[in-house]
């Protein structure tokens, strides 16, 4: 275990700087992307009122930041990923913080790292998430050992990405997408019923056509894959995966048969399986059997719930209806002693009938 570092000049320097700069564009969060233990609680003060993230590799590297005995109430990111580079680390601590809600898809973070010197913190960034998240995609995509164009991959993950956080009609839903060698594809697949997408011609089945997405996120709801071509066409949809089992494929646990298919037809065929799942959201996309990218959708479907409520005390209101209810008796009980006292006959009245 690396001993820990003390509270540098260099350290409090560039606290100071990153606290500047996150009041003066607004950021959200100071994330530190630390390699070893340091003096938690005074990297704590020198942050202020900001909220604080702290990243590294192992546990190890957080020693005194984490458990029952934590020297600060900060949020803590373990990666498991010492052998990644700089801008892969700091990437993944941020779609961890997304994911752990310590920030929000669209904020603003002020990140401080090792962007020079192993060990100590010297360089300092202003990260827009919103055009930094969306980025990553694209630039991932593009190093996928694959056939299909990266315009096709980049337009079946954005609506894989939208299935997962919308869902439809209020509820989460799932879905396969298999992109590139659709006929090898198809000799894998058999309808599991109905196919919403058989009989319509190739323009009609393009996912180019905004119309079509929308379409496909229909279809969705309904249990099987879609089979798409590299030029972006639903060839079939509602399709049964049976593509040759391989023993050597290993993945996480807590996925289920949709993901287990993508990996097989992936490792079976030269193409790319997207998997969406229901539970979360999160789109994974296989190649090779294995997981090459997964992407947090960050915000789920909204489940709409009937309004239910106790009704409120208002003893305010109750005594205003209580006077206005007492002052329209008080009236009524008033108009009827006026209309009885207008029919009772005066008192000379009746001396003159008695003399009559």
């Amino acid at each position: 275990m690396a001993p820990p570092k003390k509270f540098s000049d260099q350290l409090q320097a560039f606290c100071e700087s990153a606290v500047r700069l996150a009041e003066l564009h607004d950021a959200k969060a100071i994330l530190f992307l630390v390699e070893r233990p340091t003096d938690w609680e005074r990297l704590e003060e020198a942050i202020g009122k900001h909220t604080l993230i702290v990243a590294a590799d192992t546990e190890e590297e957080l020693t005194g930041a984490l458990g029952d005995d934590a020297e600060g109430s900060f949020d803590t990111i373990v990666l498991n990923s010492p052998e990644s580079s700089v801008y892969e680390r700091l990437t993944q601590a941020l779609l961890e913080a997304v994911a752990e809600e310590f920030i929000g898809p669209s904020d603003a973070v002020v990140a401080a790292y090792s962007g020079f010197e192993s060990g100590t913190i010297d360089s300092l960034s202003l990260i827009q998430l919103d055009d930094y998240l969306g980025r990553l995609t694209i630039r991932d995509l593009r190093q996928l050992n694959t056939k299909t164009p990266t315009e096709t991959l980049k337009l079946v993950v954005d609506l894989a990405v939208e299935i997962g956080r919308e869902g439809r009609e209020g509820k989460p839903v799932g879905a396969l997408f298999v992109v590139g060698e659709h006929r090898k594809a198809l000799e894998y697949c058999k309808p599991m019923g109905f196919d919403p997408v058989k009989g319509y011609s190739a323009t009609e089945r393009n996912l180019f056509d905004a119309k079509v997405r929308e379409g496909v996120k229909e279809i969705a709801q309904m249990d099987g894959a879609f089979i798409v071509s590299s030029k972006g066409t639903v060839m079939a949809s509602a399709q049964h995966l049976a593509p040759p089992p391989s023993s050597d494929i290993s993945i996480s646990k807590g996925l289920g048969a949709r993901h287990w298919a993508a990996a097989q037809i992936s490792r079976a065929l030269e193409c790319v399986a997207l998997a969406v799942s229901e539970s979360n959201g999160t789109v994974r996309l296989f190649q090779n059997g294995e997981v090459v990218l997964r992407i947090e959708p960050f915000r789920r479907a909204m489940k709409w719930k009937d309004f239910e409520t106790d009704a409120p005390d208002r003893p305010e209101k109750e005594g205003k209806a209580k006077e206005a209810k007492s002052k329209d008796a008080k009236s009524k009980k008033e108009s009827k002693s006026a209309k009885t006292a207008k029919k009772a006959p005066k008192a000379g009245d009746s001396k003159e009938s008695a003399e009559a």
